[in-house]
């Protein structure tokens, strides 16, 4: 049994991204709803977009900053759970630096500034088609127990 658990995680690093990627959108229903894609993923590193609906809106006919962050923090969550270690976020801050519209497709580009025991700091920035800067957000993870595709040995 030991060694079918083993042999179903991948051990190239690329290819255990991808893994996460795969298990980890499958499960992630807010990021389906909101027609969120994941186009990229490395270790440590992870790109997702969303096309703005117009239902996306807020009072002022612009994006409302929830979504947008939604997408930032999920290209965080892609990005440093890559590694296949369980990882939460333990906090961030986000800049709102120009507004989105209906139509706009969002570009959040995710990367790993710091990995050091259970922290890591990441950047995620979003961007519009045209690539202008929409927000810029920083987020700190917390490792924590367990892995997001199989189980570790002894479990």
């Amino acid at each position: 049994m030991m060694s079918e658990t083993v042999a179903t995680i991948p051990t190239d690093p690329q290819e255990l991204a991808d893994a996460v990627r795969d298990t980890m959108y499958a499960g992630d229903a807010a990021s389906q709803a909101l027609g969120m894609q994941v186009t990229a993923i490395a270790p440590g590193y992870a790109r997702l977009t969303m096309t703005i609906r117009g239902d996306m809106l807020n009072g002022h006919k612009t994006c409302h900053g929830g979504f947008i962050f939604a997408l930032a923090d999920s290209a965080f969550a892609f990005s440093c759970n890559s590694r296949n270690v369980a990882t939460v976020a333990s906090g961030c801050v986000v800049d709102y630096l120009a507004p989105g519209f209906e139509g706009d497709v969002l570009t959040a580009e995710a990367q790993e500034r710091s990995l050091a025991g259970r922290t890591g700091v990441y950047d995620v920035t979003v961007s519009n088609q045209h690539g202008k800067t929409v927000a810029l957000f920083r987020g700190r993870s917390y490792r924590i127990k367990g892995q997001v595709v199989g189980t570790p040995d002894g479990e």
